[in-house]
């Protein structure tokens, strides 16, 4: 998704929830100044992914019975790993695994993300206008960041487009040339899994940010010629990206089917 595919995305978003485009600039402008000395270059992190098949991990109510069955295959041994945000704990702390990369706003457990971060997984820190404090008090503290942002990029911040921390992390798995890509626990229903954001918006709107994940997804999924699949146990159905199980996924990938 480019920036001329995401701008009317970002419209009907800011339209819907009716959140400040003043706002999300200033965050930009923050993330900027304050990733200086610690930012990596897209081809650095690009190098961590191209070509090779990658798990994106959501913070749904199945992550844990997924990576679990997930667990059982060699999964988690041959393919990257990214995970949304939440989905960082559920990861270090089911599979003791860390993920190649992160995809957060920095609205998940932070001492996890950070250990994470000391292993050696890369950040992808989103900035918005709900997340401003977070910025101020959480990214001097991290390093190997890749910064994002939902409006104009500036300086070293990129738009990839996206929405939520899991369409945003498929997106990106996207840009950075996985292949074939896999969905973990995104079950994208209305219940919360144990493992998402601290601080959970109303069951309103944390529905509707759902509904524009699955809407981006699908849209993702009919304008790419990378194969999606989806690996969660249960939840909703996404168009164009189909349900198969882990040992059919690992099959794909051995007999480089993809």
């Amino acid at each position: 998704m480019d920036q001329i595919q995401w701008r009317p995305w970002y419209r009907k978003i800011i339209d819907t929830l009716g959140y400040d485009i003043s706002e999300d600039e200033r965050a930009a402008v923050i993330l900027n100044q304050l990733l200086k000395g610690r930012n990596i270059t897209l081809d650095e992190i690009k190098l961590r992914i191209k070509d090779q098949p990658t798990l994106i991990f959501g913070a749904g109510p199945s992550l844990e019975a997924d990576i679990n069955r997930i667990a059982k295959t060699n999964l988690l041994d041959i393919c990257r790993l990214i995970t949304a945000d939440g989905a960082t704990t559920g990861l270090l702390k089911i599979a003791m695994k860390t993920p190649d990369i992160i995809v957060s706003d920095l609205d998940g457990r932070f001492e996890d993300l950070q250990e994470a971060n000391n292993n050696g997984a890369f950040l992808v820190i989103h900035a918005h206008g709900d997340n401003i404090q977070e910025l101020n008090k959480y990214v001097k503290e991290l390093k190997n960041i890749l910064g994002t942002t939902q409006v104009e990029p500036i300086g070293e911040l990129y738009n990839f487009g996206g929405f939520t921390d899991g369409d945003r992390a498929v997106i990106l798995a996207e840009v950075l040339n996985g292949k074939p890509l896999a969905l973990v626990g995104m079950d994208l229903g209305e219940e919360t899994g144990i493992f998402s954001k601290e601080h959970v918006p109303s069951p309103e709107v944390k529905k509707v940010k759902l509904r524009f994940c699955k809407d981006i997804l699908e849209w993702q999924a009919a304008n790419t010629t990378v194969n999606m699949y989806n690996l969660t146990g249960s939840g909703e159905n996404i168009k164009g990206i189909t349900r198969i199980t882990p040992e059919t996924f690992e099959n794909i990938i051995l007999n480089n089917n993809h």
